[in-house]
């Protein structure tokens, strides 16, 4: 919670008779009615989400109110208190933070969660600073969000009652200290010399005394030997210092039936007696002693859950890091070293897709489970989150001891997980961080040791990998072309270059193939080759592949504007192009948008696109091609050709791999070739051979029937302007080619 909002105390010393007023219970705004009722606020711009939470969150004794706007949303605060608050990261008038604000400025106690479809870690760490209880990331899973809404609303429940629980201690004292007879709490006082001369009827139910027995027995009896020097310290200061106040956690000694012992808990309060003489002589002490153990007990629960994974009750990220820098500093002073695995579980999502979160749980239990049995004693296993998780291994000689532990964890897995819904086998990748060799920070070993599990993962996973200088090299790089990739459009750093596609039999262009490059300020051009699989990771794509068919169309446009007759167009998309519902849609609106027809452009897609979800992309092909636009398969071939696949999918062209044309030397010299024109001519689709290089290559397609041809045989790509020029004079291909007309 943000706010505390306890009374100030009262001077040291003071005992104040307290008003009618003082007695009454305090309202500091509920989040909710006389029945308990929590209110949860929604603050969403979209109606439809607004409409669908207070229905996957409904629980009795709930309440929701919904706003669109940060400024409606403050309007409603004025006005109301709420037990918590389900914040979009990005509105209309600002972004969530804004609300954050308002309400640490405002002191308010509203637990809040921020919902964003934000990728950025920037996004999550900014809000979780600003305040926010949670960040649920879009697209989320329903149980991750009712989850988290539990989750926020059982905390903000423990903080209510411990703050509540603080103020009525505070309130209390003062009236209690008249009311001692009655009192819930221990009232007593002591004689100077420490020992009990009065104790009120309280003690019994709290300790299990009799008053009677504890009379002139020294208060220290009652005390846990582990605090006995703290309070002798205190009881000794009155005499030095009269009318000093004083306030101590305690264990006491209590006595159950059937004899068994224990302890309470007490916040005890002592308060010097002094006579009314001028020398004021301190006589005695008067004590209140309050039993706080369920107190105690809420705090141990927040403070674990501060620090703790809440599913596997693992130490949590933070809690890690604070280990992670004591083992540091202890191995500076040693000059010891020490590891850090980083550990991330293998197709993971596939079980949470697969067999829902619940089963996800139970697998990030088990594997939790059986990490743990696999360290030594001292070792730290944490998770981060999600399906990572680190290892802290202090006094580690040499790095042969982190590759046993390393071994053995891999080893614990190689017995499946049982399910509710089956076995799986669970894998992991792991990657090690040393101290020294590799870094002497947390945030440095935790990162090396992450870049070391990212290579074990792009290299077949289930395996371990220490770290080495070149990954972070790697790693720094590509952190790099991401960051300067985000920035490429809005930049204007992106160009489309066309390479022709040539008719040998015509002497003609029948095609022009749209090749997307990227213009950086500081590297130069970068082939899509090297940055098209970051922007699909990313999830950038789809606005690049939105700007490729805009451009090329926009540029078919002005060609035919100035007069020039143009041939077809092809556009690469990727796969990702085609998990997204609007593909087709965005294609035919850009068609209409530049007035061009649809038989003016061509989409390329791969083989492997096709293999993947044969009955989502047959659809889209189908919509494509009953839109008139043209559809072909690049790169034929070299992946999963198979003849029932092109009977599924209405494609209209093949192109020929360029690794085919490249090692061709006669025309009876590849029969891959022969029969991918023998498949051509058979669905009667049309056939471009790619990376035609020298006249030699271009005989041989000819004499195996291939006739329209792309390369550098006849043309490199080129800007918009180089390519009009091949239109107004498509000879000048041929006779740079040495191909005659």
């Amino acid at each position: 919670m943000r706010a505390d909002k306890s009374s100030s105390p009262q001077p040291p010393g003071a005992m104040v008779i307290p008003t009618e007023n003082a007695f009454r219970p305090r309202i500091d705004g509920n989040a909710g009615d006389e029945a308990g009722t929590l209110r949860i606020l929604i603050v969403d711009d979209d109606p439809s989400l607004r409409r669908t939470f207070p229905h996957v969150l409904a629980r009795p004794g709930r309440m929701f109110d919904e706003c669109g706007s940060v400024a409606e949303a403050i309007v409603r605060l004025e006005c109301q208190c709420y037990a918590l608050i389900l914040l979009d990261y990005r509105l209309p008038d600002a972004n969530g933070l804004a609300l954050l604000d308002w309400l640490s400025e405002h002191r308010r106690d509203e637990a809040v969660i921020i919902i964003s479809g934000e990728d950025a870690i920037d996004a999550a760490i900014g809000a979780l600073r600003g305040g926010a209880d949670d960040y649920v990331r879009k697209p989320y899973h329903v149980a991750q969000l009712q989850r988290a809404v539990d989750g926020a609303l059982h905390k903000g429940a423990l903080e209510r009652a411990n703050t509540l629980m603080s103020q009525r201690l505070k309130d209390s004292e003062r009236l209690h200290r008249y009311l001692v007879e009655s009192s819930p709490d221990m009232i007593f006082t002591l004689d100077g010399s420490g020992r009990f001369t009065y104790i009120n009827p309280r003690v019994r139910a709290l300790l299990g005394y009799e008053r009677s027995t504890l009379i002139k027995r020294p208060f220290t009896t009652l005390v846990m030997p582990e605090d006995i020097d703290r309070i002798d310290t205190l009881l000794s200061q009155p005499s030095s210092l009269p009318g000093e106040s004083f306030n101590v956690e305690l264990r006491l000694r209590c006595r159950r039936e059937g004899g068994e012992g224990g302890n309470v808990t007490v916040s005890l309060t002592g308060i010097p007696m002094v006579t009314q003489q001028d020398d004021r002589r301190v006589v005695g002490l008067y004590g209140v002693a309050r039993d706080i153990s369920e107190r105690k007990r809420a705090e141990e629960i927040i403070s674990f859950q501060a620090y703790h994974d809440q599913l596997t009750h693992l130490p949590n990220r933070v809690l890690f890091k604070d280990r992670l820098e004591l083992a540091i500093a202890q191995a500076q002073r040693r000059t010891g070293a020490l590891a850090v695995m980083f550990i991330d579980i293998d197709r993971f999502k596939l079980v949470n897709d697969t067999f829902g979160h619940a089963e996800g749980d139970l697998l990030l239990r088990a594997i939790a489970n059986r990490l743990s049995a696999t360290l030594r004693r001292g070792d730290t296993l944490a998770r981060l989150g999600g399906d990572e998780f680190t290892v802290l291994l202090p006094d580690i000689n040499q790095p042969e001891d982190a590759e046993v532990i390393a071994r053995k964890v891999l080893d614990a897995l190689a017995t499946p997980v049982a399910l509710s819904q089956g076995e799986f086998r669970a894998t992991v990748s792991v990657g090690v961080a040393l101290f020294p060799r590799d870094g002497t920070t947390a945030e440095d070993l935790t990162r090396h040791a992450d870049a070391a599990m990212y290579q074990v993962k792009r290299s077949g996973k289930n395996a371990f990998r220490f770290f080495d200088p070149s990954l972070n090299a790697r790693h720094r790089d590509r952190i790099a072309l991401e960051n300067d990739l985000r920035n490429a459009l809005a930049r204007h750093e992106l160009e489309l270059f066309y390479q022709p596609q040539v008719s040998m039999a015509a002497h003609s262009i029948v095609g022009l193939e749209a090749l997307l490059r990227w213009n950086h300020p500081t590297i130069g051009p970068i082939p899509p080759t090297t940055f098209i699989q970051v922007a699909e990771e990313v999830g950038l794509i789809g606005e690049i592949s939105n700007w490729v068919i805009e451009t090329a169309c926009a540029q078919l446009a002005s060609w035919q504007a100035g007069g020039q007759a143009t041939p077809r167009v092809s556009v690469n998309l990727s796969a990702c192009d085609f998990q997204r519902g609007d593909v087709v849609a965005t294609i035919n609106a850009s068609l209409a948008r530049h007035g061009i027809t649809p038989d003016c452009i061509e989409v390329e897609i791969t083989e492997s696109l096709m293999m993947n979800d044969t009955a989502d992309v047959a659809a889209k092909v189908r919509a494509l091609r009953a839109a008139g636009i043209s559809v072909a398969i690049d790169d034929f071939g070299t992946g999963y050709s198979a003849l029932a696949y092109l009977q599924k999918f209405p494609v209209s062209t093949l192109k020929i791999d360029r690794s085919f044309v490249r090692d061709l030397e006669g025309p009876m010299t590849n029969p891959i070739i022969s029969a991918i024109t023998g498949i051509a001519r058979g669905f009667e689709l049309d056939l471009v051979a790619e990376g035609v290089e020298n006249a030699e290559q271009a005989d041989a397609l000819r004499a195996l029937g291939c006739e329209v041809m792309q390369g550098y045989l006849f043309a490199r790509p080129a800007p918009a302007d180089e390519a009009l020029a091949w239109l107004r004079h498509p000879e000048r291909l041929f006779h740079a080619a040495g191909v005659l007309m």
